[in-house]
């Protein structure tokens, strides 16, 4: 790539994410002004409405927008390159589906005092996804079945869960569903830094590993010849990718093909090189999940659109581009 273009993204990528930052800080149903939010974050604020708006509301929900996209992102990217498979993505694995079980037990099944326990309960039905799923694949000695087994492992706790769902009360399904499909309207700055701290663990190990990711994507005997343990550094960065889209999962339900869409897009637009691919899909995702809880918060008057739904409208229109692109390239 020209190394002209390349300076110009590393400089767009991060000022664009800025922007966008500052943006969301101000919009809302009651505008802040530039010099009141240069204020509060460097030193005090003019008011307590403004103080609680941007430190209680606004602050955390737009760090947490951009840790969540820059999350996804990086995980589908680590999960495309270690399956050498395009259309892997973090969801594909379970996760989604075990959350949803572990949040409908602790909403239909458990006594009313154990809802605040919600997301650690989504957590482990999550991870109990991820662990089964981990063991078919090490037990068929394939990893390439990986995604299969979590497409099944997804199946099955669905229908558990769609099955209590039936049994329980009405009002109990409705919350669920919605949590399903994604919010930020709930996080605090006690959630932003928990994944905060899983998102950098993954970051660095991703970054530390970026030469041995970009011998993955040959094949695995030379990847082992060039003295990579491809076994052992696939298990490493999936544990970790289904660790980080846990803890995204638990507090903002399930937010769909961020990780499918986003590596597509960095690799179109700055190549698919290791170092290149971990920062751009955590700043294009970044920037990418902020406007879309913008538009999830101001599109409708009075009412919030879940997450879920406006990713996956942008999801299934990028996924038919591609497929539409890739038959016009190879007729």
């Amino acid at each position: 790539m020209d190394s002209n273009r390349t300076l110009a993204i590393r400089i767009a990528l991060p000022l664009l994410l800025l922007g966008s930052l500052f943006f969301c800080l101000a919009t809302g149903s009651v505008s802040l002004g530039a010099k009141d939010i240069a204020s509060c974050l460097v030193l005090q604020c003019p008011d307590s409405l403004t103080e609680t708006i941007l430190w209680d509301i606004r602050l955390p929900r737009v760090l947490m927008a951009v840790l969540v996209g820059a999350g996804l992102a990086l995980s589908g990217a680590m999960l495309q390159t270690c399956t050498r498979n395009p259309l892997a993505d973090p969801y594909l694995f379970g996760i989604v589906s075990g959350a949803g079980l572990g949040a409908t037990i602790v909403t239909t099944v458990l006594p009313a005092d154990w809802q605040p326990l919600l997301p650690l309960f989504a957590f482990m039905g999550a991870m109990i996804a991820v662990v089964i799923v981990i063991a078919l694949s090490q037990y068929l000695q394939r990893f390439e079945m990986i995604l299969l087994c979590g497409v099944a492992i997804g199946f099955m706790f669905s229908a558990i869960t769609q099955f209590l769902l039936y049994l329980g009360e009405p009002f109990a399904a409705n919350r669920i569903i919605f949590w399903l499909m994604g919010s930020l309207a709930n996080v605090a700055m006690s959630n932003v830094f928990w994944l905060a701290g899983a998102l950098l663990i993954t970051c660095i190990v991703s970054l530390r590993f970026a030469r041995h990711l970009d011998a993955l994507m040959l094949d695995d005997d030379s990847a082992e010849a060039l003295g990579v343990d491809t076994k052992k550094l696939r298990l490493m960065l999936l544990l970790l990718c289904a660790l980080l889209t846990s803890v995204i999962v638990a507090w903002c339900g399930g937010i769909g093909f961020v990780g499918l869409m986003i590596p597509h897009i960095v690799r179109a637009i700055w190549g698919s090189s290791g170092i290149k691919l971990v920062v751009g899909s955590m700043l294009v995702g970044g920037v990418f999940l902020l406007w879309v809880d913008f538009i999830a918060r101001q599109a409708l008057p009075n009412q919030e659109i879940p997450l879920g739904v406006i990713t996956a409208a942008l999801g299934s229109v990028f996924f038919v581009g591609i497929m539409i692109q890739r038959q016009i390239k190879s007729s």
